[in-house]
């Protein structure tokens, strides 16, 4: 549970240490063909579900409105379809992909700037929006400091009574180039990702290359007293608390993960992201009462004729899960097994006062997965068996995914189905 993540809380102390999620890119020369690999490990409250879900594309009626977390906010003519990582009782995502081959992640930072209490949009909502309204990473980073500027980022970001709020950093991603977009209430930096290896984690890592900025945060530095106005214009060292000491966690976990991924660069794919993914020494695979509750790894590849793949997990720690393959194509039905229980108005996180109470959001896979793997430690045969079984399946599909890029064509109603039926065969496994 999360009992001891809240105790922070205790002694009037409203905020709880900058802690979860690591997102990573590799481009060309870093990987070892010609795509761009994208990964993140979503760390959360031990105790919340991660679903994975699709939504198809849409049009939508001139002045319709589009209900987010916490706010409602203007609809647009045209949405694309998405696929989700994200906590079951939210609106938004922490993670997924898009039809035309984007791919956003973000990260809870902290610093100087105040976080608003009030509920606005969530950096979870921001990123599905993005997806759901680019057809591009720049144009994704477009719709974010658009909504973030017109609606503000804001509210409680954890099904608890306790505040737990921040500000957040992105990365954002398309088969050609990423960006990192970090934000501090409205005001945000950005910087463009061309080729090699970059990850984020729990702080502000932009420092003095800015390729793009809100056109007051210059203005707004010198007036709160944070930048002197001569001396190069810094971003994280301008917004980032003085005392460091307060991100040493995730400075730490930032470090490990550039290690990582400079440790594989020029032969990084998809499999090696995924065992990225999947470390507990450097701290990214998080195990505790904030954990890795669901895990992300997408091959886009920079020839617009081959198709982007994306793995999820969809269950908590990388290193007892199954990644699992999903590829746009028409007619992809709803994923009935990794979809929580729809609670509609009687939802306590849409009631006020909310989250007087917490319903039952685990999926199928979910259940399953949780009984079987508590099998692991006490039952050493048993839980080794079951592991090699997961494994296996895994590299069955990670190696179907590669004989499919290599052949640059395939049959749609092939893969249509792709991320159901191995599904169908995690919980087969776990029988």
């Amino acid at each position: 549970m999360v009992q001891e993540f809240l105790s922070e809380m205790s002694s009037g102390n409203k905020r709880i240490s900058p802690r979860s999620c690591d997102t990573f890119v590799a481009l060309p020369p870093a990987t070892n063909e010609n795509h761009i690999i994208f990964g993140k490990n979503s760390d959360r409250p031990s105790d919340e579900v991660q679903e994975i879900v699709y939504f198809p594309e849409a049009t939508h009626q001139p002045d319709a409105k589009l209900g987010c977390t916490y706010i409602e906010i203007e609809q647009v003519e045209k949405t694309y379809a998405v696929v989700l990582s994200r906590p079951a009782w939210l609106w938004g995502a922490e993670m997924g992909a898009n039809e035309h081959g984007v791919c956003i992640g973000n990260e809870a930072v902290w610093g100087k700037e105040e976080i608003s209490d009030e509920e606005a949009l969530l950096g979870m909502d921001l990123v599905r929006l993005g997806l759901e309204r680019a057809d591009s990473a720049e144009k994704a980073l477009d719709v974010i400091v658009d909504l973030l500027q017109k609606y503000g980022q804001g509210g409680n970001c954890m099904e608890d009574e306790a505040s737990f709020t921040y500000h957040n950093s992105f990365l954002i991603v398309d088969r050609k180039e990423a960006w990192i977009l970090e934000t501090a209430g409205k005001l945000w930096a950005a910087e463009k990702v061309e080729e090699g290896v970059r990850n984020i984690s729990n702080q502000l890592s932009i420092t003095t290359k800015i390729d793009r900025e809100h056109p007051e945060i210059r203005v707004y530095s010198k007036t709160r007293g944070w930048w002197d106005g001569k001396s190069e214009f810094n971003f994280a060292a301008v917004f980032s608390y003085l005392n460091t000491a307060r991100i040493e966690a995730s400075g730490s976990r930032y470090c490990e993960g550039h290690k990582l991924l400079t440790k594989y660069e020029g032969n990084i794919k998809a499999e090696t992201m995924m065992e990225i993914l999947r470390d507990q020494k450097s701290g990214i695979n998080m195990e505790g009462a904030f954990m890795t509750t669901g895990s992300m790894v997408s091959i886009l590849p920079q020839d617009p004729r081959l198709t982007c793949v994306h793995f999820f997990t969809g269950t908590p720690d990388p290193a007892r899960s199954i990644f699992k393959p999903f590829l746009f194509v028409p007619n992809v039905q709803p994923f009935l097994k990794t979809s929580s229980p729809v609670c509609d108005s009687e939802d306590p996180v849409k009631k006020r006062p909310r989250f007087k109470s917490k319903p039952d959001r685990r999926h199928e896979l979910y259940k399953k997965h949780e009984v079987a793997t508590a099998t692991i430690d006490p039952y050493k045969n048993k839980g080794a068996k079951l592991l090699e079984k997961m494994k296996a399946l895994e590299k069955e599909k990670v190696t179907q995914v590669e004989e499919l890029l290599r052949n640059g064509s395939f049959e749609p109603t092939s893969v249509v189905h792709l991320f159901s039926e191995c599904v169908e065969e995690e919980l087969n496994a776990y029988k």
